[in-house]
């Protein structure tokens, strides 16, 4: 049977504890920034933010930005944004645990570039044939289609990626996972 989550007021009382003065000013930004209340070590917080260290407090209302320790309640990476802060600190302050990605444990690819125009199925049968190194005459013969109608199709696919040449037109087609080889 599972806890149920404690009610959170709308702004948090949030102690930050560094390593460091620079850092401690860091976290304290983000915390304005995330638009809660700053607490003194001396005061009740609702939840702690911290770069790793651990005060007195319980470590599962502890947000650690940085830290790989399993023992805090929320991880998120150094460059966190405020956004993202203010989220951890809310569900640690529910009662839940909030796990960043970090790189060695991403299990999905970032989000691929976004298109302005997405491809026709005609351009990514022309953009696969020359990422397999067909030149236009034999793209055209393997699609059944002129060799100008596979130039106008790459001109198309040019604009449309933003490239240059056919061969990054293909580099950008691989890198937002558009065609495979």
């Amino acid at each position: 049977m599972s806890t149920p989550a404690r009610a959170v007021p709308t702004r948090l009382r949030v102690c930050v504890l560094a390593s460091d003065e620079p850092t401690r000013k860091r976290l304290a930004a983000l915390v304005a920034e995330s638009g809660h209340q700053l607490a003194e070590l001396s005061e009740p917080a609702d939840v702690v933010l911290t770069d790793g260290i651990l005060g007195a407090d319980a470590a599962a209302s502890t947000v650690a930005l940085g830290a790989a320790d399993e023992m805090f309640g929320g991880r998120l990476p150094n460059d966190a944004t405020a956004a993202q802060v203010d989220a951890a600190l809310r569900a640690v302050a529910a009662g839940l645990t909030v796990r960043g990605p970090s790189e060695p444990d991403r299990i999905f690819d970032p989000m691929p570039e976004e298109i302005a125009v997405p491809l026709t199925p005609r351009e990514l049968e022309v953009l696969a044939a020359i990422g397999n190194g067909l030149s236009n005459k034999a793209a055209a013969r393997r699609l059944g289609i002129s060799p100008h109608t596979v130039k106008f199709h790459l001109e198309s696919l040019f604009r449309k990626l933003d490239a240059k040449s056919r061969a990054e037109a293909v580099a950008k087609g691989l890198r937002r996972h558009i065609v495979e080889f």
